[in-house]
Order: C-alpha cells, then sequence, then structure tokens
C-alpha cells in the first residue's frame, strides 16, 4: 500500500512520461509534491522502487520507469506540475504567432505550426514557414493558441532537453518563476529558458553549467509563451 506522497509522486513520474517520454527531474517533483527538500523525494523514490511500482534505468541519468500503477490510480486526483524544464537561445519575432491550432485529421493528434530551431547557447534566426508543422498529442494541450521550436545545442541537457528534440510551448505574457518560458530580451533575441526572479530583476537561467545565467530589468524581457511538452524520435 502507498502513502499518498508516495502515490502523488508515482502518478506525476507517470503523466510525464506519457505527454513528454522524459521522467520529471528531482527539482520538478519536489515542487510538484510542495516539498522544501530532494532528500524527501530520494525517499519516496527508493520506496517505490522497493515496492516495484517504478525502475530506475542503469547508466541514465534521471531515467524512471513506471512498472505498474496502483488498481485505484484512476480515481484520485494527480499533483499538478509546475511547468519546469530549462532552455536553449532563438533569435526572433514572435509577435505575430498563429491562432490556435487546426485539428489534424488523426482525432488524437492535433497539427501546431514548428517555428524555427532554439540553439542550445547561441542565437540563430527563428524561422517561421507557416507551410512546417507538427503533430502532437491532443492531451498534451490544454486551451490556448500552442506552436512547438526544434531544440538544437546543448544549454538544456541538465533539464532532459536534448539536441533535436522539439518543445511545445503555449503561448502567454506572465508566467511563474521557476517556468520554463519563451523570452523576448530587447525586443529582438528571443530565449528559451527558466524564468527566475532575482529582487525587482529577471533571471533567464540555462540547464547546464557551461552557461550564465542572465539577469535583466523586467522591462528589457517580455514573455512569448511557456512550455509545457517535449517531443522526441528516437
Amino acid at each position: 500500500m502507498l502513502t499518498r506522497k508516495q502515490y502523488e509522486l508515482l502518478m506525476f513520474i507517470d503523466q510525464r512520461l506519457r505527454a513528454t517520454g522524459i521522467s520529471p527531474s528531482f527539482d520538478e517533483m519536489k515542487d510538484a509534491l510542495d516539498l522544501k527538500s530532494k532528500s524527501g523525494i530520494h525517499r519516496l523514490i527508493t520506496g517505490l522502487e522497493e515496492r516495484g511500482f517504478i525502475r530506475r534505468l542503469a547508466h541514465r541519468a534521471r531515467a524512471l520507469e513506471v512498472v505498474k500503477l496502483p488498481e485505484n490510480a484512476a480515481d484520485q486526483a494527480l499533483p499538478q506540475p509546475s511547468s519546469r524544464f530549462s532552455p536553449t537561445v532563438i533569435k526572433g519575432n514572435f509577435t505575430a504567432l498563429p491562432g490556435a491550432a487546426q485539428m489534424a485529421s488523426n482525432a488524437d493528434a492535433v497539427t501546431l505550426p514548428l517555428y524555427g530551431k532554439i540553439a542550445a547557447g547561441t542565437p540563430i534566426e527563428a524561422l517561421r514557414d507557416h507551410a512546417t508543422t507538427i503533430e502532437v498529442p491532443a492531451s498534451m494541450l490544454g486551451s490556448g493558441e500552442h506552436y512547438a521550436l526544434a531544440v538544437e545545442g546543448d544549454s538544456m541537457i541538465d533539464a532532459g532537453i536534448l539536441d533535436g528534440d522539439t518543445v511545445v510551448i503555449r503561448r502567454c505574457d506572465t508566467a511563474e518563476a521557476g517556468t520554463i518560458v519563451v523570452a523576448l530580451v530587447d525586443e529582438q533575441e528571443a530565449t528559451l529558458k527558466r524564468l527566475r526572479r532575482k529582487g525587482a530583476s529577471i533571471a533567464l537561467e540555462p540547464a547546464n553549467k557551461k552557461y550564465e545565467t542572465k539577469i535583466f530589468p523586467p522591462d528589457r524581457v517580455q514573455v512569448q509563451g511557456r512550455l509545457i511538452g517535449l517531443l522526441r524520435q528516437y
């Protein structure tokens, strides 16, 4: 029998794996369960592993596999993730993104516009080819407008975002601290980073120690959307 926190963590991991194919980070799990330290997550994962609900995959960081779910899994509420990944850098203008996504011919998929590439660590042009689209699971999307960006580079590897991945973005102009966002800096450079607040300033944080966190006054940063999912091809 699982404790409430063990159950919530198991369902959060399963939900994230189904949506993105990637295990959540320890920080994401800590925030989702409203715990103060990652040591509590370590204990919960060990408990789930000992009970046969999850398995750690060898030689892979942050790699968890859900082996089974409780029989009553569909009857209980899940913790809500805090949308915290970690990103990259793009250059372009996102002020004229298209409207709501068109439903694809597949009833379980939605067609989104695929805009340019996120160059992890180096600004590049964000291409706006309206003929380029991508299908994503309808279950990944909620309300609002969405678009996708291709990842190129290594500035997000510690968040599980790899070169060649595709990130799905929900358009918005505000976001909570800790959220991965597309941010427009000085109305010129668009960057996908984790949003932090340093006093009255805005910090845009990468997920790779090779890259530095950049801090700006709030009037230099405009949120263009937040990360809600990730697609990966094998």
